[in-house]
Protein backbone atom coordinates (compact mmCIF):
# COMPACT_ATOMS: atom_id res chain seq x y z
CA UNK A 1 0.00 0.00 0.00
CA UNK A 2 3.13 2.40 1.08
CA UNK A 3 4.05 1.94 -2.98
CA UNK A 4 1.26 2.47 -4.55
CA UNK A 5 0.88 5.53 -1.71
CA UNK A 6 4.38 7.14 -2.85
CA UNK A 7 3.77 6.27 -6.92
CA UNK A 8 0.37 8.11 -6.73
CA UNK A 9 1.94 10.61 -4.96
CA UNK A 10 4.93 11.00 -7.61
CA UNK A 11 2.29 10.65 -10.18
CA UNK A 12 0.32 13.90 -8.80
CA UNK A 13 3.45 16.03 -8.84
CA UNK A 14 4.94 15.30 -12.11
CA UNK A 15 1.31 16.03 -13.43
CA UNK A 16 2.18 19.18 -11.72
CA UNK A 17 4.85 19.77 -13.22
CA UNK A 18 3.93 19.99 -16.70
CA UNK A 19 1.89 23.30 -15.58
CA UNK A 20 4.62 25.35 -13.62
CA UNK A 21 8.02 23.20 -13.14
CA UNK A 22 8.82 24.78 -9.98
CA UNK A 23 5.34 25.41 -8.00
CA UNK A 24 5.70 21.43 -7.08
CA UNK A 25 9.26 21.74 -5.90
CA UNK A 26 8.26 24.72 -3.43
CA UNK A 27 5.34 22.94 -2.39
CA UNK A 28 7.24 19.42 -1.67
CA UNK A 29 9.85 21.96 0.18
CA UNK A 30 7.22 23.01 2.62
CA UNK A 31 5.44 20.17 3.09
CA UNK A 32 8.61 18.42 4.03
CA UNK A 33 9.85 21.47 6.48
CA UNK A 34 6.22 20.59 8.32
CA UNK A 35 6.97 16.81 7.86
CA UNK A 36 3.58 15.88 6.33
CA UNK A 37 6.30 14.31 3.40
CA UNK A 38 8.70 11.94 3.48
CA UNK A 39 11.82 12.48 1.17
CA UNK A 40 13.80 9.68 0.18
CA UNK A 41 17.50 9.98 1.66
CA UNK A 42 19.08 11.12 -1.84
CA UNK A 43 16.50 13.90 -2.12
CA UNK A 44 16.30 15.70 1.50
CA UNK A 45 18.15 18.74 -0.33
CA UNK A 46 14.94 19.57 -1.21
CA UNK A 47 13.87 20.59 2.05
CA UNK A 48 17.04 22.73 2.83
CA UNK A 49 16.65 26.39 2.98
CA UNK A 50 18.66 26.96 -0.12
CA UNK A 51 16.60 24.78 -1.94
CA UNK A 52 12.99 26.66 -0.20
CA UNK A 53 14.30 30.23 -1.18
CA UNK A 54 15.66 28.96 -4.97
CA UNK A 55 11.85 27.36 -5.26
CA UNK A 56 10.22 30.42 -4.08
CA UNK A 57 12.65 32.41 -6.57
CA UNK A 58 12.42 30.38 -9.40
CA UNK A 59 8.66 30.04 -8.77
CA UNK A 60 8.27 33.98 -8.49
CA UNK A 61 9.85 34.30 -12.30
CA UNK A 62 8.06 31.35 -13.69
CA UNK A 63 5.09 32.32 -13.11
CA UNK A 64 5.19 36.08 -13.83
CA UNK A 65 7.03 35.56 -17.20
CA UNK A 66 3.92 33.56 -18.27
CA UNK A 67 2.40 36.64 -18.00
CA UNK A 68 3.73 38.38 -20.51
CA UNK A 69 3.06 38.49 -24.07
CA UNK A 70 5.61 36.30 -26.20
CA UNK A 71 7.61 35.49 -23.26
CA UNK A 72 4.74 33.07 -22.62
CA UNK A 73 5.19 30.74 -25.88
CA UNK A 74 9.17 30.78 -25.89
CA UNK A 75 8.72 29.63 -22.23
CA UNK A 76 6.76 26.84 -23.38
CA UNK A 77 9.50 25.93 -25.94
CA UNK A 78 11.88 25.27 -22.97
CA UNK A 79 9.62 23.98 -20.86
CA UNK A 80 9.26 20.45 -22.29
CA UNK A 81 12.10 18.93 -21.51
CA UNK A 82 12.99 20.55 -18.43
CA UNK A 83 9.70 19.53 -17.43
CA UNK A 84 9.71 15.61 -17.77
CA UNK A 85 13.25 15.66 -16.16
CA UNK A 86 11.41 17.58 -13.04
CA UNK A 87 8.95 15.23 -13.25
CA UNK A 88 11.25 11.94 -12.92
CA UNK A 89 12.98 14.17 -9.87
CA UNK A 90 9.49 14.57 -8.18
CA UNK A 91 8.58 10.76 -8.41
CA UNK A 92 11.86 9.67 -7.71
CA UNK A 93 12.00 12.03 -4.67
CA UNK A 94 8.60 9.86 -2.94
CA UNK A 95 9.13 7.23 -3.89
CA UNK A 96 9.60 4.76 -1.43
CA UNK A 97 12.62 2.35 -0.79
CA UNK A 98 12.16 -0.37 -4.02
CA UNK A 99 14.21 -1.72 -5.96
CA UNK A 100 17.03 1.13 -7.55
CA UNK A 101 16.16 -0.27 -11.42
CA UNK A 102 12.23 -0.11 -10.77
CA UNK A 103 12.17 3.42 -9.08
CA UNK A 104 14.07 4.96 -11.44
CA UNK A 105 12.21 3.26 -14.15
CA UNK A 106 8.71 4.15 -12.56
CA UNK A 107 10.23 7.93 -12.18
CA UNK A 108 11.47 8.06 -16.20
CA UNK A 109 8.53 6.54 -17.64
CA UNK A 110 5.00 7.28 -15.25
CA UNK A 111 6.74 10.43 -13.67
CA UNK A 112 8.12 11.94 -17.03
CA UNK A 113 5.42 10.70 -19.20
CA UNK A 114 2.74 12.66 -16.96
CA UNK A 115 4.64 15.60 -16.66
CA UNK A 116 5.33 15.29 -20.20
CA UNK A 117 2.22 14.80 -21.27
CA UNK A 118 0.72 18.05 -19.04
CA UNK A 119 2.98 20.05 -20.78
CA UNK A 120 2.68 19.02 -24.14
CA UNK A 121 -0.91 19.64 -23.82
CA UNK A 122 -0.88 22.89 -22.05
CA UNK A 123 1.61 24.03 -24.79
CA UNK A 124 -0.90 22.96 -27.47
CA UNK A 125 -3.55 24.86 -25.78
CA UNK A 126 -1.68 28.27 -25.24
CA UNK A 127 -0.72 27.68 -29.21
CA UNK A 128 -4.50 27.64 -29.73
CA UNK A 129 -5.62 30.11 -27.72
CA UNK A 130 -2.68 32.60 -29.18
CA UNK A 131 -3.85 32.09 -32.40
CA UNK A 132 -7.63 31.82 -31.80
CA UNK A 133 -7.68 35.01 -29.21
CA UNK A 134 -4.61 36.66 -30.25
CA UNK A 135 -2.68 35.99 -27.42
CA UNK A 136 -5.38 37.54 -24.93
CA UNK A 137 -6.60 34.48 -23.81
CA UNK A 138 -3.15 33.37 -22.88
CA UNK A 139 -3.36 35.37 -19.26
CA UNK A 140 -6.35 33.56 -18.15
CA UNK A 141 -4.51 30.04 -19.31
CA UNK A 142 -1.75 30.80 -16.97
CA UNK A 143 -3.29 31.87 -14.10
CA UNK A 144 -5.12 28.78 -14.36
CA UNK A 145 -2.27 26.46 -14.53
CA UNK A 146 -0.88 27.98 -11.68
CA UNK A 147 -3.94 28.06 -9.46
CA UNK A 148 -3.86 23.43 -10.98
CA UNK A 149 -0.12 23.02 -10.10
CA UNK A 150 -0.76 24.65 -6.70
CA UNK A 151 -3.61 22.52 -6.00
CA UNK A 152 -2.60 19.51 -7.41
CA UNK A 153 0.32 19.93 -5.79
CA UNK A 154 -1.00 19.88 -2.57
CA UNK A 155 -3.46 16.96 -2.99
CA UNK A 156 -1.04 15.11 -4.55
CA UNK A 157 0.65 15.46 -0.98
CA UNK A 158 -2.69 15.08 1.08
CA UNK A 159 -4.84 12.73 -0.58
CA UNK A 160 -2.55 10.50 -2.65
CA UNK A 161 -5.72 8.73 -4.58
CA UNK A 162 -7.55 11.86 -5.57
CA UNK A 163 -4.55 13.03 -7.25
CA UNK A 164 -4.40 10.22 -9.43
CA UNK A 165 -7.57 10.36 -10.35
CA UNK A 166 -7.39 14.22 -11.30
CA UNK A 167 -4.21 13.51 -13.09
CA UNK A 168 -6.37 10.58 -15.03
CA UNK A 169 -9.09 13.16 -15.62
CA UNK A 170 -6.97 16.13 -15.84
CA UNK A 171 -4.74 14.49 -18.94
CA UNK A 172 -8.53 13.37 -20.69
CA UNK A 173 -9.99 16.84 -20.05
CA UNK A 174 -6.58 19.10 -21.80
CA UNK A 175 -6.67 16.24 -24.57
CA UNK A 176 -9.88 17.10 -25.55
CA UNK A 177 -9.98 20.85 -25.03
CA UNK A 178 -6.71 20.97 -27.04
CA UNK A 179 -8.21 18.69 -29.88
CA UNK A 180 -11.02 21.03 -30.07
CA UNK A 181 -8.93 23.97 -29.78
CA UNK A 182 -6.71 23.07 -32.66
CA UNK A 183 -10.13 21.48 -34.67
CA UNK A 184 -10.94 24.44 -35.06
CA UNK A 185 -8.14 26.05 -36.47
CA UNK A 186 -7.93 23.35 -38.53
CA UNK A 187 -11.71 24.17 -39.57
CA UNK A 188 -10.80 27.49 -40.57
CA UNK A 189 -7.36 27.14 -42.48
CA UNK A 190 -9.39 24.93 -45.00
Amino acid sequence: MEILLSISIGLGLSAAVGFRIFVPLLVMSIASRADVLALGSSFEWIASTPALIAFALATLVEVGAYYLPVVDNALDAIAGPVAVVAGIVVSASVIGDIDPFLKWTLAVIAGGGVAGTVQALTTGTRGASTVSTLGLGNPLLSTLEFGGSTVLSIVAILLPFLALALVIALITALFVLTRKLFGRRSAAEA
